[in-house]
Parts: structure tokens; sequence; C-alpha cells
């Protein structure tokens, strides 16, 4: 099976660099250092010995594995770290957020000779994959070479699962390649046991040590005197394609019900979308400004398009309310935390199986509130933005929420730190204070 794979790659290669350049239209980034996608990484050198590879492969996971990156920096200040990314938003995040203290490169395409040249040029001592981002001639050449590869704050829903069992003589060595696993819930456990990791732990999410900068506060006091401090602001965040339209009938119909002057922010998930976005608004007449625009907006102007990337904190950190996206349709959600950790009261759609164990407490507890469709996204946050004892009221279930499921980066530490101390080719395993084994499958 995975000769298949592997031959249906080499059919690929060609068109490879022709969807790079194509994605690179809307998003520069694809563009950017292409020869590194194919394992030539002549222009990094990696300065000390030893270093450690960790692998964030989109916005998402990079913004998840701060916590993470922030500790090993601060507590292996020798220890060279290289990031590594799939995505332009992933690789944009990570500058962001690191600069230069971190080497950063695109991970090669999981074909033999890109992935051997990606291995023999960074020599990494251990590779931690952030959330669930593997690959199977990357983990056999990994395995070949003796590197240990840990997959840390995984998660796997019942869907991706499913998927994975349906290619298992692919999938099991696959996962049986690891050396260890961190995972989210005990659920996520399961499921990755069952599909052959062993040495499972779980440690819980580190999404929930989100630490909001001194940087990101300033960001949205910006943003927020650009929006108008005396208006009510309505965030529609990480919107995903077909999701828009939805929103943005529905905010037709129920500019009624919102309080006046309310104004909706519209930030889509993925930047190549902003100006697909913009069309939406232009046929329906809404009358809107962009983000990169800079300026102040105008008491007519009832929508904000946010065609800006790095900025989704800030955002949250500006607004009264908050709409999740990905959750409307049947995308799985995207990451409800943020906006619980920036304190605003969040809403989420049906769909959020990519994040079920954290939407569903979220939900339990009160620090966020789950909408049907459209239409009650903005019942509902019209009623909460006419009411700030009602937003009182889910905030300080927020702080709450949070403070009862802080502390994962701490025990993913207490687990991982021995297995990358030192001679860090050594597999330990030894579960860290509080953590749960789930037993070696």
């Amino acid at each position: 099976m995975r000769g298949l794979y592997t031959l249906l790659w080499w059919l690929a290669l060609p068109a490879l660099p022709l969807r790079l350049w194509w994605r690179g239209r809307r998003e520069p980034g694809y563009r950017e250092f292409r020869a590194e996608r194919f394992g030539r990484y002549g222009r990094l050198r990696v300065a000390a010995d030893n270093p450690l590879w960790i692998h964030a492969v989109s916005l998402g996971e990079t913004r998840a594995a701060a916590p993470l990156i922030e500790r090993l920096l601060r507590e292996m200040p020798s220890r060279a770290i290289v990031l590594t990314h799939m995505t332009a938003t992933g690789r944009e995040a990570g500058r962001a957020l690191f600069g230069d203290r971190v080497m950063q490169a695109w991970l090669p395409y999981d074909i033999p000779f890109a992935v051997r040249s990606f291995f023999a040029h960074f020599r990494p001592s251990a590779g931690l994959l952030v959330e669930t981002e593997l690959w199977p001639n990357l983990a056999r050449e990994a395995t070949r070479r003796h590197v240990p590869l840990l997959l840390v704050n995984a998660r796997l829903s019942e869907r991706s699962a499913r998927g994975y069992r349906s290619v298992q003589s692919l999938s099991r060595p696959l996962f049986a390649a690891l050396a260890g696993v961190a995972a989210q819930s005990d659920a996520d456990a399961a499921r990755l046991r069952e599909l052959g990791a062993r040495n499972v732990v779980v440690t819980g999410n580190i999404k929930f040590d989100v630490v909001i900068s001194d940087a990101q506060h300033e960001r949205a006091q910006l943003l927020r005197e650009r929006f108008g401090t005396d208006r009510r602001v309505f965030i529609l965040a990480s919107t995903r394609d077909g999701e828009e339209s939805l929103l943005l009938d529905a905010l037709l119909r129920a500019r009624s019900s919102l309080p006046a002057r309310t104004l909706v922010v519209l930030v889509p998930r993925h930047p190549q979308r902003f100006d697909t976005v913009a069309e939406l608004l232009d046929a329906r007449a809404i009358r809107y400004a962009r983000r990169s625009a800079e300026a102040t907006v105008s008491e007519a102007t009832s929508l904000v398009l946010g065609d800006s990337i790095g900025e989704m904190l800030a955002y949250y950190l500006a607004a009264d309310v908050a709409f999740v996206g990905g959750s409307l349709l049947p995308l799985g959600g995207q990451n409800l935390i943020e906006p619980i950790a920036a304190g605003v009261p969040t809403l989420i759609g049906p769909h959020t199986f990519n994040f079920a164990e954290a939407s569903e407490a979220a939900v339990a507890a009160g620090a966020a509130l789950r909408v049907a469709d459209a239409d009650d996204v903005f019942a509902v946050g019209g009623r909460l933005l006419d009411d700030p004892v009602a937003r009182e009221t889910v905030q300080q279930c927020a702080r709450t929420f949070m403070a009862t499921h802080r502390g994962a980066t701490e025990r993913l530490w207490g687990w991982l730190q021995p297995c990358i101390a030192g001679d860090s080719r050594r597999n330990h395993t030894t579960p860290a204070p509080g953590a749960t084994r789930e037993g070696a499958g």
C-alpha cells in the first residue's frame, strides 16, 4: 500500500511546482523558498548540534504550539529549534510569534528523495508533530534514522479515525512508528491506540494555555478605536467557504433585530478567499470597509472585512460577541478556545466534531452558546449585544472554564522533557504527573 501511495506522489511530482505557483496568486508565501518543498535547504544552516524539529502544519497548529515552543526556548536555550509548516499562513504566524528565535522551513512533500534530504540536512534528534500531521514516508525515514517521532497535543476525531481505518495497511504502520503520543483527551487517546499508536498518555489541550500578549491587547485597542468605541462589535470569525453566503443573507434579514449601529466584522478563515468574500458583499450591496485599508470605519459602514493575517486574537479582544465559523456547515469547526480566553461571549454552530470535547465542555459550562443556523447566529448574538448582564454572565463562566482547563503545557512538558533531554534518541515514555496512561496497544 505504501508503494502505491509513493507512486501517486511520483506521478503528481511534475504538477507540484505549478500548484505552488497557482496558490501563490493570492498567497505569495507559497512562491517563497519552493526548493525546500523538494528537500533542498542549502540556504539554511543549523548552528547547534542536536536540533529539535517541530512540525506545525498550518496557522491553528502554529498558534497552538506557541506555549510549548516558548517553554522549550526558555528551558533549553542552547537547543536549536527547526519549525516546519505546510501552509503560508502557518509560516507567517511562526515568523510573527518567534522571529529569528527558531529556524523556519517548509516540510518537504512526502516523496522519499525529499524526505531523505530533509533528515540529512537538519539531522534532528527528535521530531514533535503537533496535533495530527502524519506522513508515511516521513515516518519510515525517521524510523530508519532512529529519530523518535512524538505526536503532541494530539487529537483525532471519529470521522478522521474512520478514514484511517479504511486504509489500515498504510495507516497502522504509520501510527506504530510513533515513539509516543500526548493526546488531548481520553477519547482521542482511545482512537489513536486503536489505530496502532503506542505509549499514549493524556496531557490535555495546550490551547487552553494561550497567553495573550501586551502587543495583542495594544493591537485590539487600536482596532476598537477604528471600529468605534461607542459601537457594538460582532465578529464572525474563521468562516469557511459556503458559510459567508449563509451569514450575509441572514444578516440582511436580521438587521432590524440587532442593536442600532452594530458593526459586524467578517474574518474568513483562509486569506486566499478575501477577494471572493468581497465579491459576495458587493453582490448584496452591503457597505463595507477592508481592514487592510488601515482606516477608521465610518458611521455609515455596517461591516468590516477582516482581510488581515495574525490578528485573530486582537479581533476577539476588540469584540463584544463572537461567532466561530467552520461550524454552520459540516466542516468540523475552528478553535473556540481563543475567543473564550479573550473573554468574549462565544457562539458556535452545530458542527464542531474537530473540537468535540472542548465544544461540549464549553457549552456545558456556559462558556459558549450553541446556535442552530445562520439566523440563530444573529438572534442569539443580538440578544447578547443588547444585554450587558447576559454578556457578563457568559464571560464569568468563560473565566471559570479556562481556569479549570489550564495546565496542559505543564503536564506535556513533564512527559516530554525526559524524551528530548540529553541524548534524545532514547525512547522515554514515562507519563507526566497527572497524565493518564492508555497502554501500549
